[in-house]
């Protein structure tokens, strides 16, 4: 197959910085190296965001990278992105009038939009997944640019797009509330590198305190107070929170400082470690230094940390959101608390810190839920299934078929 995946606002090129070294980018880059490996044509469209960056590049996995010039040549936010769709949408609609893909898959709202200008006049089917929806971060009072234009132009991607792809159970039920119908829904999960994360290879270097690792953009939905609350309870252990900007910017950031003055208030400050955006190859190192990886938001889509912790046999804290009610399996792999119950959660990290077996228990049974159910080539494998059956409806010229897949991933 020929297969675009369009992700306008993160690029698989990008492993460090402001991202938080986590996320769609990484996402896509897998999805596409596991497309690849599998012997299908894969380019990824992003958006241009370096002034030297080439316009086309081929990634050592063997899919190809296209930088769209939309917009300034440098990093903007999501909202931002938006003002700039139109002129992307522009430039796959000239590339697709000569080369269109056999189907084409967005990431993100803004890039269903381009995706789906570009594709109606060719008739190629689209495949939509959101990640993070603007009905749920409106529920917890984001106020982000365009949010209201994006909750209405969200149902109208959900609506056109021939098939939508809902990475958790959680996401699924989001979009019924959109008005996407569930007949026209899968549930794919997002997939780990087993080979990268793994519970063998090189440790960053730790002290001798117990250490609590969490890896995240540094944004107050994501949770990190609730932990640094948690702390005064969790005897001795380090927090250790990875992401962000480099390290040396870091004291510029409102919700570092936020943070550090909590810990201080608190009287943990001595134990709340700010790393900074590292490399997304330096993350397996990091992880397996952790005694416990932490992922406590308010709110989430998938949440690619818990499944790496996994992968690399390390057990997890994560709040009851999300996607994590899928990957986490309460006192198998780890534990699921509610959100914003710091009491909770040094209950129940303090019991995994204190017992050598069980954290030896949990992360092995970690390694082998996600080297079961969430590697790449299976991820690859379900996502073919529904390209095949789309591009099959479309050369047949019949409807596109319902229930091309149930959830491959049960919350057990």
């Amino acid at each position: 197959m020929k297969i675009a995946l369009v992700s306008e606002s993160a690029s698989p090129s990008l492993t460090m910085g402001d991202l938080g070294a986590i996320g769609q980018n990484v996402v896509v880059a897998g999805l596409a190296a596991a497309m690849a490996n599998r012997g299908h044509e894969v380019t990824v469209y992003t958006r241009r965001e370096s002034a030297h960056a080439p316009e086309r590049v081929t990634a050592a996995d063997g899919y190809t990278v296209v930088q769209v010039a939309a917009g300034p040549a440098k990093h903007l936010s999501a909202g931002d992105v938006f003002s700039h769709t139109g002129e992307f949408a522009g430039y796959l609609d000239a590339q697709w009038d000569t080369d269109p893909p056999d189907v084409a898959h967005a990431y993100y709202w803004t890039s269903g939009l381009a995706t789906q200008l570009a594709a109606r006049a060719r008739e190629v089917p689209t495949v939509q997944t959101f990640r993070t929806l603007g009905t749920v971060e409106k529920r917890h009072g984001a106020q982000t640019a365009n949010l209201d234009a994006r909750l209405k132009l969200e149902k109208l991607v959900a609506k056109h797009a021939s098939w939508v792809v809902a990475t958790c159970t959680d996401e699924l039920f989001e979009l019924l509330h959109v008005g996407r119908s569930r007949s026209r829904i899968s549930v794919v999960p997002c997939g780990v590198d087993v080979d990268t994360f793994c519970p063998d290879g090189p440790v960053a270097d730790r002290g001798a305190r117990p250490r609590i690792v969490a890896v995240g953009k540094l944004l107050p939905h994501n949770g990190f107070d609730t932990m640094i609350k948690a702390l005064p309870n969790i005897p001795d252990a380090e927090y250790v929170i990875v992401g962000g900007a480099e390290r040396r910017r870091l004291s510029r950031n409102p919700e570092v400082k936020r943070l550090r003055a909590l810990a201080k208030e608190l009287g943990v400050a001595d134990r709340v470690v700010f790393t900074g955006g590292v490399a997304h190859d330096e993350m397996p190192a990091i992880i397996r230094s952790a005694d416990v990886v932490t992922c406590t938001p308010l709110h989430g889509s998938f949440g690619l940390v818990p499944l790496e912790a996994m992968a690399c046999g390390i057990p997890v804290v994560a709040s009851s959101v999300g996607g994590m009610l899928d990957t986490v399996v309460d006192e198998i792999t780890g534990r699921l608390v509610m959100p914003q119950r710091p009491r909770e959660c040094a209950e129940a990290v303090t019991s995994i810190l204190r017992d050598s077996f069980l954290r030896r228990s949990l992360g092995s049974a970690g390694r082998d839920r996600a080297c079961a159910r969430y590697t790449w080539d299976r991820v690859a494998a379900d996502m073919c299934r529904i390209y095949e059956r789309l591009i099959t409806a479309r050369a047949e010229h019949s409807p596109v078929p319902t229930n091309l897949g149930q959830p491959t991933i049960q919350s057990g």
